[in-house]
């Protein structure tokens, strides 16, 4: 981990759930590069080849307070593990100077202990995928076999921090922790064995987000054909069943034509100031 940031995008966002993102859309700031290389990444032009800028923990404070200004409903860091003592920095900064919206960390949950309690009081939110139980898949999609023992470890601590889900009058999540699991086609059994092992370590106390967005691109055909389609609107329907059946009722379903690359900004410098390439 370093001081040093590379921020790909700073702007409003508002392709997240409903409670993060609100009417004005959220503060989100994209990061680039990844602790994970999952096959199906809709981000890669930044996850894997290095596209943003180089900037400093003040100039990202600045960025933070300029997302305020624009009236984000949150300070949303998006993809932000690998820069957790920087962001820190920033953090610190930027809450000295005025920051004042709930800061959501929006992870892919495979993440480190000790680098999630040194964001212990600064973070309220917080937003981690839990992608896979099963070390086999998470292995030949993600190309780490220890995922699901980690995520689920960082689970826990996200938990201890957040407490119980909650929101402000408008809806809005103020502090807890909303877990999503993208429906993978053809992996419906493990979808419902995610949901089913979350709610029984965590019931209702946590947010569900259960997406169907899942598009296949151009790098999966060759390195995982059998991911190469759309999800199935009866697979995400079985899941999205299995998970009210189970009890889950605090969380998000996807409907109608979510799987569109409409979801994946410009990653473009857009909202980077003082920032080089």
């Amino acid at each position: 981990m370093s001081q040093v940031l590379r921020v790909a995008r700073a702007a409003l966002h508002r392709w997240e759930e409903p409670c993060i993102s609100g009417r004005r859309g959220s503060g989100a700031i994209f990061f680039s590069g990844c602790v994970l290389r999952c096959v199906f990444c809709q981000n890669r032009q930044i996850s894997a080849e290095g596209c943003g800028k180089t900037i400093t923990p003040g100039t990202l404070a600045e960025i933070m307070l300029s997302l305020q200004k624009q009236g984000a409903h949150n300070i949303n860091l998006v993809t932000p593990t690998h820069f957790t003592e920087g962001i820190r920095s920033a953090l610190i900064l930027a809450k000295e100077r005025g920051l004042d919206l709930p800061v959501v960390y929006n992870c892919g949950g495979y993440e480190e202990i000790r680098a999630l309690r040194t964001l212990e009081g600064l973070v309220d939110v917080w937003l981690p995928d839990f992608k896979y139980l099963s070390a086999e898949l998470s292995s030949r999609y993600s190309q780490k076999a220890d995922y699901p023992e980690r995520a689920k470890a960082a689970l826990a601590e996200m938990v201890r921090q957040a407490g119980t889900c909650r929101y402000d009058e408008d809806g809005l999540m103020t502090a807890g922790v909303l877990v999503r699991h993208l429906v993978l086609p053809g992996h419906t059994k493990e979808a419902k064995a995610v949901l089913r092992f979350l709610f029984d370590e965590y019931g209702n106390r946590i947010a569900y987000s259960i997406l169907s967005q899942y598009t296949p691109m151009p790098y999966v055909a060759a390195h995982a054909p059998e991911l190469n389609r759309r999800l199935t609107k009866r697979e995400y329907e079985r899941v999205a069943a299995y998970a009210m059946a189970i009890g889950i009722e605090n969380g998000y379903l996807q409907e109608g034509e979510a799987a569109k690359e409409s979801f994946i900004p410009a990653f473009d410098g857009t909202g980077v100031q003082n920032g080089t390439e």
